[in-house]
């Protein structure tokens, strides 16, 4: 399939150019929105026995009125039109984890050897109100945040004095979220900051809106635009498998 933009992000930006967040956090919010819609059937080997996936925790840091919330909405949109399966924006723990298993998909079964691959267990956190997803005090939701960045396979876990066992086959999380310094200050407790959280998260931070929009209504070229986004998803959807780094960027990640 042929894609309909060069580059979607640039895309993402001109879709979103007459609206008044800044342009850190509409950038941000369209990288999440790539994020949640390749899944976690790319990857990137690192070496020994490491490898990445596209996964990210992004977080929009702000003030009222700085536009987070503004921000995010359209990437809703897109992400509820193309079907992404995401977290209930208030949870339990267990909660949080059943919507984890119940979104594993893509089990393809191989006909010679009987192996399972391709399977994914990829869900999307959306939260304009970080603070209502995480609770005061949720350690043990925040100590599970830090686990699954990494995207274990299997992920098992046994409630206290259970029989019952959860064993997500191929865990993948991906989020985004908005809030304000002092409510991140009210929510997270001294063990979150030293908990290995925090260095896994994008803080994206902006001290106000980008800019004043008296008349945010979509022109001709945007609304084009939307549709070509929408077009190139379903692309990015169906992609699949390793990535490798070229020569080139190799040398320029070792020089950097």
């Amino acid at each position: 399939m042929a894609r309909r933009l060069p580059d979607w992000l640039d895309g993402w930006m001109r879709y979103t150019h007459n609206s008044e967040p800044c342009e850190l956090y509409k950038k941000w919010v369209g990288i999440s929105v790539i994020a949640a819609c390749l899944r976690r059937k790319c990857r990137l080997e690192w070496g020994v026995g490491a490898e990445f996936f596209p996964n990210m925790y992004i977080v929009l840091i702000g003030p009222s009125g700085a536009r987070k919330g503004t921000a995010m909405k359209p990437a809703l949109e897109f992400l509820r039109k193309k079907g992404i399966h995401l977290a209930a924006e208030c949870t339990t723990q267990q909660g949080l984890i059943r919507e984890l298993n119940r979104s594993t998909t893509g089990a393809d079964v191989d006909i010679e050897t009987g192996v399972i691959k391709g399977q994914h267990s990829s869900l999307t956190i959306f939260s304009p109100e970080l603070t209502v997803f995480l609770g005061y005090g949720m350690r043990e939701l925040i100590s599970y945040l830090t686990d699954w960045y990494d995207c274990r396979a299997p992920w098992i876990y046994r409630p206290k004095n259970k029989e019952l066992v959860d064993e997500i086959p191929a865990t993948w999380v991906n989020l985004l979220g908005a809030t304000t310094p002092e409510l991140l200050r009210a929510t997270l407790t001294e063990e979150a900051w030293g908990s290995g959280l925090l260095s896994r998260i994008i803080f994206v931070y902006a001290s106000k809106k980008g800019k004043v929009v008296a008349a945010p209504t979509l022109t001709k070229d945007e609304i084009a635009v939307k549709d070509d986004l929408e077009a190139d998803l379903d692309d990015i959807m169906i992609t699949e498998g390793e990535y490798k780094l070229t020569d080139g960027l190799w040398n320029e990640w070792v020089s950097w």
